[in-house]
Formats: structure tokens, C-alpha cells, sequence
């Protein structure tokens, strides 16, 4: 058994970015030989109780123990009965809820729970209740369903609120037995007790979530007024929207039902009932300015209070407002003008933002000056959101691009990480492109900075744009000196770089085509084999005479593409040679956020950083490939109506390497469709084959109707092709399915001393293998930049939680990435790496399922000497039924 570190005294140097824990040090082996108190005669109830905190600590931790280990706690724990001591009572019930014992030992403990849980003492009764609901099974439950029906009800609101949680977390294991309780959850709704309110109006709601009528019946009668508790009005308000959402408008007055209801809820004399109304106001599908009025009007309110988190609560809204209807915020910008002062960066951050897209044209040199003394004070990541903000606003108004360039260029020349400094050249490169009088006075700017820049991809982007812009100013030749100082002073990478830059400045302005000249025949002498060999290159093109070949190349070297190149190098890498010539036109013209880290010298924390930089960029080469796909399936009519592509799976293979016929498949999901295309080689040099398509048959699934195919019309030997098959499903569903398939083709010969195909032929086929439609390919792999905030802000009640044993594996990493892998979601914060000799890990996953539902998974695994992986996998969603899609595929 591997230890933890060892133990840490208070006075001992710790790493500043680490907090002291009484816990460090503790090892299993040593906790479990403490755990043998449980057996004294006479226990002594605090020592007894401190061990249970060390087991519940290694527990939480991701310590798993094996069969025996479990089985001996177990019994020992329940000895601690005897005691009449309170505090360890509780600390007994949080045990046995955490060990999870199996169900031939619960019989042990369910008499000792069942005497508690009709006991005088209220605390022992409602701490019963939840141990039994989340260690029995559903025999068991249907012997204590009476208790549990009078629990719900009982005049203690500890003990019926303790009655109505296990109720929400039975439903999902035994939703038959929870069901019959409606009558007492409906008396529960009722209660004058805040909490006992809040948990039977949610129970109640799952109970009728799938039935719409009776929703809409549940709103109907609560919004009259009968709803005390805060926390239940907020559950009433989610509701309110959900029924609003599927009822819609009224046809023929335009007004949404229950709206009244929301707008009453805005005079709530709860501070977290006004803000859900407001926020729910304001996220409405198509909210009128009459609608959205009174809410903005309340947000505006908060802006001014004196408890941040109605602060940061209102600006976050009126931020999200701001983004499709700024006319609307445009009031509450005097107020969001005194945030920028905010003790609190998150609130000042999102205040600026917010100013940025609603501000108008004659306040944008006063909001700079104000910005400008908040930037020192924010992290990197506030201060990218900040730029990207100067960034529109200052496409939104062209003519001040004087004043938010130069705070640009100020801002550029600061301290910072690579990320903030990209944002700045991404900005700048994007405002010399869309506003032509901003160009020379963005080029100086970026000539100053690359004078210091350390970072080398910058420098290529900025000598790439200098190449192409600096030769179309009123003056090329001052640009020279800073692009040849690149070729004395920089790395090979940026020395290359530079060269080509120089190159098309000779090409373009014949009168500095002497001078390059001579600077190229300096670079012949470097001692990087690149710049040698482009130095060559461009010498041999501009000092010959020209000559049909040399315009030619001339014009394929020092063209303006007009597109990025990282863009265009995805397009080339994903375009394979078929009867579509390569479409430069579809190059993506966006330039995509370029996730790298770049450092000084490889140091330890370098290395993460670049693992996490090579992770990010394949992120970025997936989004290109997606767009790439998008475009390919609008641009042929009888998939164009489907919709908004979700999701493009990465390649199948059907068929075994080296086979006579080369197919694989890729699944395109849409709302209520699923097209598959499949890549196709011929490999056989003496066939050519024609009208080729794809016949399939649904093996397993019912949801799947073929509507369209599309066959390749011809495919030549060693010349992929493509073939469509669309189906349609159910529209938003979650549709599962396998299928056989076959290549049907046209077979001519071929004269392998012509090439000419025989105008006779005839038919073949090739089988191949299965295909399945999956789970995982309804999930989009979706970052988030704090897991933490998005872990919390998704409802705890939408969280399922199961445990799952992986067998054998080589190590935790192995059991991470095959887990990983079935899921096909994001990784985050590097938690895919496991340290070595680690006995115990957790990874986070993040993704958003079909429809755009946010999905997060903590996956938590820990290995024993026997190398046997146990696994529990934690989902939350905003939607509970994809939390239990989230299981579905690890028990498939």
C-alpha cells in the first residue's frame, strides 16, 4: 500500500499556494488498526469518533478499501450503537451511508436504524430515515413505506424534510413506491416550514415531470399565492418557465401564460425570489422590451446594494442581456460605471464588459481612461474578456480606433502571459484587417512589440501580417529594419519567418527589391537548413527574369490568401483527393482562439503547460474539422433542411487494413437525423467502380427511418470517395441503434496499359462490418475554465452517483483513458494525467449533450495491490435524465 506524504508540522515550511491539514500523513493501514476501539467494553465516544472522521476523510479522498476491510468497519461501527453519546450517533450514521454496505450485511444494522427511526429523540429519527432510504433495497422499502409516508408529514420539519430528500433520491430507483406518496407530498407543500416546502414541491414536481397537464395544474395552484418559503418560490419560478416554454405565447393575444405570475414575483420581499424572477424574465426565448422592462428595472436595483452577491448576481445577468439586446441595459450604465471600483475583480470585470457593449460613441474615451487604471489590478483571464470587449466595440465604432489601438498597443507592451498577449495581436490583427485606416498605425505598433516579444508564434503571425500588409503602406521601407532585425536576432522558426516576410516586400515594391536582395544573399550564410533553403528560393524568383513559370510561382508565394493559414493547413489535412476539386472558398476566414503556451526555458511547470497547450490545440484542429464537415453536408440539397449540425464523430474504421476496399464511417448527429458518410478507397488498380452507396439494415433499434442516400458516382483506384445514408429519428432524442451494412458498386475492368475502364461491367458487393449508433455520440466535448463554479451551479439535484468496478488494469492511467475514451468528453484542469505510484485519482470531464445540455462527470478511480480498479463516476446535468444517459454508457 503506497503512504501519503508525510505528516507536515505547523511550524514546517509549506508551499504558499498549499493550506495546512490536520489529515496529512494519515495512512489507511494505520486508521483501520485505530478503528479496533469500536470493540472496547467501554467506548469512548470522542476518540471513536475522531477515527470515523479519519475513514470518512480517506473515503472522500479516493481511498478504497477492499471486501474485507469494508465488512470488518462495517461490523465494528455498528457495536458503536451501544453508545448513547449524540455526536458520535451522527458521525455513526455518516459511516454507514458512506461504506455502502451489500445487502446480506444491511440486515445487520436495519433493526438498530428502525428502533432510531421511532425513537423520541427527532435527530435520531430523521438521520434514520436517510441511512435506511440509501442503504435498502426495494423489498425492504416496501416494509417501511408506512414510516416513511407518516415521516413525511410529521409536525418536526428536520424529520419531514429528511423523509421528502430520500423520497427524491428513491425516485430514481424505485419510482413505484415513491409515487403512492402524492397525497402526503402535497400536505408537505403546504407546510409553514420553509425547508419542508422547498423539498415537497421538488419531490412533487418530479413526481409530475412527465406528465405536462398536471404541471401545468401544479403551477397553476401554487403561483395563487400559497408558496411561503424563498427557496420553494425559486423552484416555483423554474417551473413557471418550463410550462411557459412548452405552452408558448397565446395565439391570438401574443401574451405568455403565468407571466403575470413572474412579474409579481419581481415585488417578492426575498431577495433570491426577485433575482430568479429576473433572471428567468430575461432568458426567456423571444422576450419584448415591455416584458424585459421591469426586470432590467430590478437588476438595475441590485447594482447598488450592499451584498456582492447581488452585485455580481445583477452585472453577470445584465452582461448576458447585453449580448443580443444592448439598447435594453443601456439605462443601468451609470450604476455598472461605479462597479469598475469593485473591491471584487469579478464584478469590476463583468461591469466593464457589459459598459463595452452597451456604451455609446461619445463615452468610449472616458470609459478608456477608466479601464486603463483597473487593468494592473485584474488576473490574465479577466483582462483577455476585457480586450475581446475593446475588440467589439471598437468594430462598432471604426472612427475611435485611434484611442482603443493606442490602449491596445499600452496594454500590449505590459506584463503578461502568452494567452493575454495573443488576445491583444488577435485583436490588433483583426482591426487592420476590418477598418483599412486603422493598418499603419496597427503595423507600428506590432513593430514596437516584436522588438521585445518573447513569444515565438507571435512573431511568425506578426511578420506574416507585416509581409502581407507592410508593402501596401504609403511608406514599405521603414518596416525593413524591424524585419530584418528578426533575422539577426531571433530563433530559426522566427528567422524563416522573417526571410519571407522580407521576400515579399522585394516582390511587391520594386523599389526595395535591390536592398531585399542584398539582405537574402546575408541569410544565405544562417545555420538553420529553412532559412537557407527559403532564402534560396526567393533569390532564385526575384532575380531571374521572368518568365510564365515565374509569375506563376510569384503569384502562389506572395498572394494574400485571405485566410489564416492555421486554418487553411486543417483544411488541406482533412481534404481528400475525390471528384471535388479543393475548395479554397471554404477555408474558414474566422481567426479561431489559438490555445498554446509558450515559456522562456522548459522549466517543470513548462512541461504541464505544454501538455495542457498541445490538448487546447487539438481542440482547435477539431473545430476546424467540424466546420470542414458542416459545409461539405449544406452544400448537398437533400441534407441542407436538417437543420444545425451538433456533432461530427471521428472516423470508424468498417473494414480490416489492407483489404480490397478501404471504408470507413463518420456519424453526423442532428436534432432529429443522423447521417452517416462513409470514406471509400478502391485499392484494386484494374477496377473502376461506379454508383457505389451503402445498403444497410437496423439490426438492433426501432427509432431509425432511412430517408436519403447519396452514392458516390465513380471511384477510381487509390481516389477516396464519399457516400451518404441519412436517417430519420425521433427530433431531440437520444435514439440508440446497430446496423449492418453492405457496399453495393458497379464493377468495369481496367486496362492497366490505357487506363481506359471496359464500358461493360457488372454488379458486386462487399459486406462490412457493424455500425452502432451510441450514447456518446450525442455528447460534444465542451470545456469549462473553472469546474469547480460549473460543478456547483448545476442543481445537486439533477446528480446521480453510482460505483462500478473496472477488473484488472496495468494502472490508473490505463482506467482513466479507457474511461475517457467511452465518454468522448473534454478533460479539464490536466486531470487526465495521474501521477505516478498514485493508489488513487480523480478526473473531470465536461461536455454538452444533444439539445446543448451541460453535462459534468467526476470520475474518481483507485487501485489495489491486486491492481483491481474501483470506480465511482458522479454526473450532474441540466437535465437529469443525461445524468442517467451518463451511466448508461459506462454499464453498456
Amino acid at each position: 500500500m503506497a503512504s501519503l506524504p508525510p505528516a507536515l508540522k505547523k511550524d514546517d515550511d509549506i508551499d504558499d499556494d498549499s493550506e495546512y491539514s490536520p489529515f496529512y500523513g494519515i495512512e489507511k493501514s494505520a486508521v483501520l488498526q485505530e478503528a479496533r476501539c469500536f470493540n472496547d467494553r467501554e467506548l469512548d465516544a470522542r476518540r471513536c469518533a475522531q477515527v470515523i472522521t479519519k475513514l470518512l476523510y480517506l473515503i472522500n479522498q479516493g481511498e478504497t478499501f477492499t471486501k474485507n476491510e469494508a465488512t470488518d468497519v462495517f461490523f465494528a461501527t455498528t457495536k458503536l450503537f451501544q453508545s448513547k453519546d449524540i455526536g458520535l450517533r451522527r458521525m455513526v450514521y455518516l459511516m454507514i451511508k458512506e461504506i455502502s454496505p451489500s445487502s446480506d450485511e444491511v440486515i445487520i444494522v436495519t433493526s438498530s436504524l428502525m428502533k432510531d427511526m421511532n425513537s423520541k429523540t427527532d435527530l435520531y429519527r430523521a438521520n434514520a430515515i436517510r441511512v435506511l432510504c440509501r442503504i435498502t433495497d426495494g423489498g425492504l422499502l416496501g416494509q417501511i413505506e408506512r414510516y416513511l409516508k407518516q415521516a413525511v408529514v410529521d409536525k418536526n420539519p428536520v424529520v419531514s424534510s429528511a423523509a421528502l430528500v430520500s423520497g427524491i433520491h428513491l425516485l430514481q430507483s424505485n419510482p413505484e413506491i415513491v409515487k403512492r406518496w402524492s397525497n402526503e407530498v402535497q400536505e408537505a407543500v403546504q407546510s409553514k416550514a420553509p425547508l419542508v416546502q422547498f423539498h415537497g414541491l421538488a419531490l412533487l414536481h418530479q413526481i409530475r415531470q412527465n406528465d405536462r397537464l398536471a404541471l401545468s395544474k401544479l403551477v397553476s395552484g401554487l403561483s395563487r399565492g400559497t408558496v411561503r418559503s424563498p427557496l420553494a418560490q425559486c423552484l416555483l419560478i423554474r417551473y413557471t418557465c418550463q410550462v411557459i416554454s412548452e405552452l408558448g405565447p397565446n395565439s391570438q393575444t401574443g401574451d405568455r401564460p403565468f407571466f403575470d405570475f413572474l412579474e409579481s414575483c419581481l415585488r417578492h420581499k426575498a431577495d433570491m425570489v426577485i433575482f430568479e424572477a429576473a433572471r428567468a424574465i430575461t432568458e426567456m426565448s423571444g422576450v419584448t422590451s415591455r416584458e424585459l422592462t421591469p426586470a432590467i428595472t430590478v437588476l438595475q436595483l441590485f447594482l447598488s446594494s450592499s451584498k456582492p452577491v447581488l452585485r455580481f448576481a445583477a452585472v453577470r445577468t445584465l452582461n448576458k442581456v447585453a449580448q443580443t439586446q444592448p439598447l435594453a441595459v443601456a439605462n443601468c450604465n451609470i450604476d455598472m460605471e461605479s462597479l469598475i471600483s469593485d473591491q471584487n475583480r469579478s464584478i469590476a470585470t463583468l461591469a466593464i464588459t457589459t459598459l463595452l457593449k452597451t456604451g455609446n460613441e461619445s463615452g468610449v474615451d472616458r470609459l478608456m481612461k477608466q479601464i486603463t487604471n483597473f487593468m494592473s489590478d485584474i488576473a490574465d483571464e479577466y483582462k483577455i474578456v476585457v480586450v475581446e470587449a475593446i475588440r467589439s466595440l471598437c468594430l462598432k465604432f471604426p472612427q475611435k480606433y485611434r484611442s482603443l489601438m493606442n490602449f491596445l498597443s499600452n496594454i500590449l507592451r505590459e506584463e503578461g502571459g502568452f494567452e493575454y498577449k495573443k488576445a491583444i495581436v488577435d485583436s490588433i490583427l483583426i482591426l487592420i484587417r476590418e477598418i483599412p485606416d486603422a493598418k499603419e498605425s496597427g503595423l507600428s505598433h506590432l513593430c514596437e512589440f516584436i522588438e521585445d516579444c518573447e513569444f515565438t508564434y507571435l512573431s511568425t503571425q506578426i511578420l506574416h501580417l507585416l509581409g502581407n500588409e507592410g508593402p501596401k503602406t504609403s511608406d514599405p521601407s521603414k518596416y525593413i529594419r524591424y524585419v530584418y532585425n528578426r533575422v539577426i536576432l531571433e530563433n530559426a522558426t522566427v528567422r524563416a519567418s522573417a526571410v519571407s516576410a522580407l521576400a515579399k516586400f522585394g516582390a511587391v515594391v520594386e523599389g526595395l527589391r535591390p536592398r531585399i536582395l542584398i539582405l537574402l544573399r546575408r541569410c544565405l550564410y544562417d545555420n538553420d537548413d529553412e532559412v537557407r533553403d527559403r532564402a534560396t528560393l526567393y533569390l532564385s524568383l526575384l532575380s531571374d527574369e521572368p518568365d510564365a513559370a515565374q509569375d506563376d510561382a510569384k503569384a502562389f508565394l506572395f498572394q494574400d490568401l485571405d485566410v489564416p493559414l492555421e486554418n487553411l493547413e486543417k483544411s488541406l489535412e482533412l481534404y481528400e483527393p475525390s471528384e471535388r476539386p479543393f475548395d479554397l472558398a471554404a477555408v474558414p476566414k474566422d481567426t479561431k482562439p489559438r490555445h498554446q503556451t509558450e515559456k522562456k526555458a522548459p522549466t517543470s511547470k513548462e512541461k504541464k503547460a505544454a501538455k495542457d497547450a498541445s490538448k487546447k490545440s487539438a481542440e482547435g484542429g477539431a473545430s476546424n474539422t467540424f466546420e470542414a464537415y458542416e459545409k461539405l453536408l449544406n452544400s448537398i440539397p437533400m441534407f441542407a433542411g436538417f437543420g444545425k449540425l451538433f456533432k461530427s464523430s471521428a472516423p470508424v474504421a468498417l473494414t480490416e487494413e489492407e483489404t480490397e476496399y478501404a471504408v470507413n464511417v463518420v456519424k453526423h448527429v442532428y436534432p432529429g437525423h443522423v447521417v452517416l458518410q462513409f470514406n471509400c478507397t478502391n485499392t484494386i488498380a484494374e477496377h473502376l467502380l461506379e454508383n457505389v452507396n451503402v445498403a444497410m439494415d437496423l439490426i438492433e433499434g426501432e427509432d431509425f427511418n432511412q430517408v436519403a442516400t447519396n452514392p458516390l458516382a465513380s471511384m477510381p483506384c487509390g481516389v477516396t470517395g464519399q457516400a451518404f445514408v441519412a436517417f430519420e429519428k425521433p427530433e431531440g432524442a437520444c435514439s440508440l441503434g446497430k446496423f449492418s451494412s453492405t457496399l453495393r458498386f458497379y464493377v468495369k475492368e481496367v486496362d492497366p496499359s490505357t487506363g481506359d475502364a471496359d464500358e461493360d461491367g457488372y454488379e458486386d458487393e462487399y459486406q462490412l462490418e457493424d455500425l452502432e449508433i451510441t450514447a456518446a455520440d450525442y455528447i460534444l466535448k465542451a470545456g469549462v475554465s473553472n469546474f469547480r463554479n460549473a460543478w456547483e451551479s448545476l442543481d445537486s439535484e439533477s446528480e446521480r452517483v453510482d460505483e462500478y468496478s473496472l477488473g484488472t488494469r496495468e494502472s490508473l492511467q490505463d482506467a482513466v483513458q479507457a474511461v475517457t475514451t467511452i465518454l468522448g468528453m473534454q478533460v479539464c484542469e490536466a486531470t487526465d494525467v495521474v501521477p505516478s505510484n498514485a493508489r488513487s485519482h480523480t478526473c473531470l470531464l465536461a461536455g454538452r449533450f444533444l439539445g446543448d445540455t451541460q453535462v459534468l462527470v467526476r470520475l474518481s478511480v483507485g487501485i489495489d495491490s491486486q491492481k483491481q480498479v474501483a470506480m465511482k463516476l458522479a454526473v450532474r446535468s441540466e437535465d437529469p435524465s443525461v445524468s442517467d444517459i451518463i451511466h448508461e454508457i459506462i454499464n453498456s
